[in-house]
């Protein structure tokens, strides 16, 4: 069997602990009215369907007595319990669906509110796609069931309790029948349910995974062709949606043999109680109507214990629905804003301070990231880290914007721990060009406004110009109203670039951070970049990263990361004289790039 996906409700995880859609009621509390409305309107509703037998019984006994005055009379009243419960029956619909949508929308806005908020070490602990499966996926399923499974199951157990009380009034003898026959239909509708199920989830996996397949081979299209895969690509999809299709058989095949099963054992109970049933009339013990009254509870009260079985089922996965979301607006944060956040100066010098810093990634506790860091940069200066991959020079913009907390130490600016600040407060003083543009599915103009909400057209087209991006946004479809498609499809890296570029300029933030901010650029449009990033770090503080020592020769001084300490810092020439790894990483980049030209 395949790995399980999450694409599917009837994949979910169930839950035994059924007390856990409790945890549902505050998002229920402010809506109690509505709540209400729709069990009253679900009470009037069960209690017309277990009256509209006795209208039937009316309106039969009336034809067999003959009572020509009365049948007027019996249909009106039969036609008035008919519009009664349609109305009832739509009102039901009405309240209990809007319920279970409110109630739905809200949840979905908790959660993602409170996901929205968690630092990234809680995202190195559960997938990004579990965390949108279970804002998707499990919160339709407790619309299912707020919606929908939850009314339907009170009004068949009012059903199922009214129509026993109705059917011992109306015949103890033929009840005694019915009730040796319910069980003989519900059994195999439960175990050959649990079958489908399993064939249900077994069928939904190998539809997940050739949509995998099919999703990931289409992503990467260009290097499936590059390497003319095209035809094990077919060959893979094709055995996956075989087995797909094998798996819906035995799936189609068990539903088809259930039925069968089912409609004969219901069929030959309904013919063996009206077989008693018309004894009984035709010895006079009782009416035709009875008899048809009889048969419209029987059927009411099999199909309501039925629905009962089932829906327990769906019940089961809306618990662990509820479990899980549950989980994601309880998760624990290790990165939390103080009870008492001291207050931000409307205007921040920008001095940044690493005091001593220690610090382990949680997903990888055992490796040092930056070790007894001391890091003082000060307000205005522009500081350049440069050092091998994974030396730590990420890990200092990562700190820096609190999205860790140091295991030992304290990250300070103007001279305040950022633990003692609320993150927000803090985080507007700061702009951040990340080496991974990241472009919105928004127009052109939305993705530099990003930087500040409340920028003009003429601000925002400002900064363009200043990331060297105005001419090539001109020249885009509609210029800056052009929509760029998801994660800026429509653009090129370098094109990407600059957008982020434009959207710190616009942010005009006393902090600014470089994270290999032209790595993605051209020669030509580097140089103009540059230009922009020069203006731009003028009279701010300034941390730039850069494997591209070329990008760095003019910071105020350059530090030297190797294993995750700091191991040298000074000027561009100070360092090339004084020898170690700046000097190695500058001769080699230097006399290559000699040689190249």
């Amino acid at each position: 069997m395949p790995p399980r996906g999450d694409a599917n409700t009837e994949d979910r995880e169930k839950s035994r602990r059924i007390g856990a859609l409790s945890e549902l009621w505050p998002f229920l509390r402010p809506y109690r009215g509505l709540l209400s409305a729709a069990l009253v309107a679900l009470v009037f509703t069960a209690a017309i369907s277990l009256v509209m037998p006795i209208a039937v019984r009316r309106v039969v006994d009336g034809f067999a007595d003959q009572a020509v005055m009365m049948l007027d009379q019996y249909f009106l009243a039969a036609l008035g319990v008919a519009v009664l419960l349609a109305f009832g029956t739509g009102l039901r619909y009405y309240l209990v669906t809007r319920l279970g949508e409110r109630v739905v929308a809200d949840i979905r806005e908790a959660v993602f509110a409170r996901v929205i908020g968690l630092s990234p070490a809680f995202f190195e602990r559960i997938m990004t796609g579990e965390v949108l499966s279970r804002i998707t996926t499990d919160t339709t399923l407790i619309l299912s069931v707020l919606g929908s499974s939850v009314s339907v199951a009170l009004r068949n157990l009012l059903i199922l309790v009214g129509g026993l009380a109705m059917l011992l009034a109306t015949s103890a003898k033929l009840t005694g029948l019915v009730l040796l026959i319910v069980p003989a239909v519900i059994i195999p509708i439960i175990v050959l349910g649990r079958r489908l199920r399993v064939l249900g989830r077994e069928n939904q996996d190998w539809i997940a995974k050739s949509s995998g397949n099919a999703s990931e081979a289409l992503l990467s299209v260009q290097t499936v062709q590059a390497f003319t895969h095209e035809e094990p690509s077919r060959d893979e999809f094709h055995e996956l949606t075989e087995e797909s299709f094998r798996s819906a058989e035995k799936r189609i095949g068990t539903r088809a043999l259930m039925t069968v099963i089912v409609i004969t054992l219901i069929f030959s109970g309904v013919v063996g109680v009206l077989w008693v049933g018309m004894r009984d009339v035709t010895a006079e013990r009782m009416t035709i109507g009875a008899l048809v009254q009889f048969v419209i509870y029987a059927m009411m009260t099999a199909g309501a214990v039925g629905a009962l079985s089932e829906i327990w089922s769906e019940l089961q996965r809306a618990a662990g629905a509820t479990e899980r979301l549950v989980e994601l607006l309880t998760a624990q944060d290790s990165v939390k804003d103080p009870a008492q956040p001291r207050p931000t100066p409307e205007a921040i010098a920008g001095e940044i301070l690493f005091d001593n810093v220690t610090f382990r990634y949680p997903a990888r506790p055992e490796h040092l990231a930056l070790d007894e860091v001391n890091l003082h940069v000060r307000p205005g200066e522009t500081v350049a880290l440069v050092g091998p991959s994974g030396a730590g020079k990420s890990t200092i913009i990562q700190l820096l914007q609190r999205f860790y907390d140091p295991n030992q130490g304290a990250v300070k600016v103007d001279g305040i721990d950022l633990r003692e600040m609320a993150r927000a407060d803090f985080r507007r003083q700061i702009a951040l060009v990340p080496q991974d543009a990241v472009i919105f599915a928004t127009t052109a103009r939305e993705n530099i406004r990003f930087g500040r909400l409340d920028a003009t057209d003429a601000e925002v087209e400002a900064a363009a110009k200043a990331a060297a991006a105005h001419d090539f946004l001109t020249k885009l479809p509609d210029g800056y109203e052009t929509f760029v498609g998801e994660r800026g499809v429509m653009l090129s890296g370098g094109q990407k670039q600059r957008i982020a570029i434009a959207r710190a300029i616009l942010r005009d933030a006393p902090i600014l951070l470089l994270d290999e901010a032209t790595s993605a650029l051209d020669a030509e449009s580097e140089r103009a970049v540059q230009h922009a990033v020069d203006e731009m770090a003028r009279d701010r503080t300034t941390i730039i990263i850069a494997h591209r020592l070329a990008t760095v020769k003019k910071a105020d001084r350059i530090v030297v990361f190797e294993d995750g300490r700091i191991v040298a810092q000074g000027s561009h020439d100070d360092l090339v004289a004084e020898g170690g790894l700046y000097a190695r990483l500058a001769r080699l980049q230097f006399t290559e790039g000699l040689a190249a030209e």
